[in-house]
């Protein structure tokens, strides 16, 4: 989880294409700060736990679908796209047919709770769907965990790679040289998760990573989330990283993760 939340916080003061495209920037400063990614990442780790690992579709949804809606409103100011703000103040919310990167960027946790990739995509498919019930935005959240999933197993680059084209047809044959040119400010799963794939593959640590991904500009801080969250299942993550990313957290949000540290595999 820490990959995805220091993936957010680092890429936020670029985001809208702020940066210059450059590996070389400033890792923390007072602008780096958690956003709605990691809101919704703690939330959906939050609703699995207390649904309990082994729920059936309906209680893991309704749990969370809840603490989305209590984590969306205790920081109302986070960032969400306008009509996942909509969805939060509703009684009782719909899905609504979004194919957009957030089903990707909260679903990291799900790639650390199961011990097969087909529970794990399921229940990845199950935290998109309660919102982003589109077949893409589904994919994007099933072909992140499926990732960390198989890059915490100690799977191969190689292998992570085939897998996720062979089973999501997703198009990784682009080099970050080939994409970062062109790449612009985008929302959608379709063009934010094979960026981020990208990033991770050609990641030679888990700094390098975060470096990457935030150089190919766009929606830096969703894009360096999802990444991020398969550079920590690969790669270890520097203690002083680690520290960074818990003095930027608030005390109800490293509950949660201190919580989630103990309950995955």
């Amino acid at each position: 989880m820490y990959g995805a939340l220091l993936g957010d916080m680092i890429g936020a003061p670029y985001e809208f294409d702020r940066g210059n495209k450059s590996k070389e920037f400033e890792m923390f400063n007072d602008e780096v700060a958690f956003t709605d990614d990691s809101v919704m990442t703690i939330a959906v780790a939050e609703g699995i736990m207390n649904a309990g690992l082994g729920a059936d579709e309906s209680s893991m949804k309704n749990e969370i679908i809840k603490s989305m809606k209590i984590w969306g409103r205790k920081y109302p100011d986070a960032g969400y796209g306008a009509k996942f703000i909509w969805w939060l103040m509703l009684d009782d919310p719909n899905p609504y047919g979004s194919f957009g990167n957030g089903s990707a960027m909260r679903v990291s946790s799900v790639g650390w709770f199961y011990d097969s990739i087909e529970r794990t995509r399921e229940v990845a498919r199950w935290t998109s769907e309660v919102t982003h019930n589109h077949p893409e935005g589904v994919k994007g959240a099933e072909a992140t965990a499926s990732a960390i999933y198989l890059a915490r197993t100690g799977n191969s680059k190689d292998k992570i790679k085939n897998y996720i084209i062979n089973e999501f047809a997703y198009d990784l044959s682009r080099t970050c040289d080939e994409i970062r040119p062109e790449y612009r400010h985008v929302e959608i799963c379709q063009e934010t998760v094979p960026e981020a794939i990208t990033a991770f593959l050609e990641g030679t640590d888990f700094e390098d990573v975060i470096r990457t991904a935030v150089s190919l500009g766009g929606d830096c801080d969703t894009l360096t989330c999802i990444a991020g969250s398969m550079g920590e299942a690969f790669y270890k993550i520097p203690e002083n990283m680690i520290e960074e990313c818990r003095n930027r957290l608030s005390k109800d949000i490293l509950d949660v993760v201190d919580r989630f540290m103990e309950a995955k595999q």
